[in-house]
């Protein structure tokens, strides 16, 4: 398996033949809006996407969105409808995003109602789990989708968390399913009122402690309302005696795993 971090929760999953790009944000640097009002109202993304990114795109197969409305173009732009479109690219989703994609005309294969259960996924299978993307009354307004543990044929199998915090579902999954790879948003994005809506230093910190396996962080240095650095995280993670086990991949850095879980 390679993982090929492109930019915030954008990335490529390589299985074999299959190439599946999640979370799409393809838009040039600063050309999105700002995502905090009263302060750092700086436009997004804050930076381009890598140069390998285009010759990377051209070998996707299919798409795989964990959340897409109420606004959350950090994880589906309109680049990057516009590239599914052109391209036909199936994307894959929960139906709860299903006719909302559609409505985009977009190439959707949503999946089965019981998604919660593993289902078939290009040779191997999938299943879900609920994001808790902030709580209190951001919370309520925030669009929370899910996270995707995928297990394929003698690759390690990942958990995509999607943007969440470290709540007890997330705690209890990781512990029953073991995922040999995690992949955790680790920004510590807020907006300017209210707590944080995703992982921000300690909770990757304690969701690497807890993981039977290495996780990967990112959602970081790419948007205004992330103010978590790579080397903040990094400094974090040797101060905990964690840093063996978290990788903070480079926006067009490329990851290779064995079956072991091992790069």
């Amino acid at each position: 398996m390679h993982i090929h971090q492109l930019r915030n929760a954008t990335m490529i999953l390589e299985f074999g033949h299959q190439r599946i790009l999640v979370d799409p944000m393809l838009a040039r640097k600063l050309s999105l809006p700002p995502l905090r009002v009263f302060s750092a109202r700086q436009r997004n993304p804050l930076v381009d996407l890598p140069a390998s990114a285009t010759a990377a795109l051209e070998s996707v197969t299919h798409c795989l969105i964990t959340h897409c409305q109420k606004g959350h173009f950090d994880h589906l732009d309109r680049a990057a409808k516009k590239w599914l479109r052109d391209t036909g690219t199936p994307v894959i989703c929960t139906p709860h995003d299903a006719a909302y994609l559609a409505t985009h005309d977009l190439n959707v294969q949503p999946l089965p109602s019981d998604h919660e259960q593993p289902s078939p996924f290009l040779g191997g299978r999938i299943r879900t789990v609920r994001c808790t993307h902030g709580l209190g009354l951001v919370g309520k307004l925030m669009e929370h989708g899910v996270g995707y543990l995928i297990e394929m044929p003698g690759e390690p199998s990942l958990y995509l968390s999607g943007d969440t915090l470290l709540t007890p579902t997330v705690r209890a999954f990781i512990a029953e399913h073991r995922p040999q790879l995690s992949v955790v948003p680790a920004g510590g994005a807020h907006f300017d009122l209210g707590g944080d809506i995703i992982m921000g230093v300690e909770e990757v910190i304690e969701f690497t402690r807890q993981s039977a396996g290495l996780v990967i962080a990112n959602h970081l240095e790419a948007l205004s309302h992330c103010p978590v650095t790579r080397r903040a995280l990094a400094d974090a993670a040797r101060l905990a005696g964690v840093e063996a086990r978290l990788l903070i991949p480079g926006d067009g850095e490329v990851l290779d795993f064995r079956a072991t879980g091992q790069p």
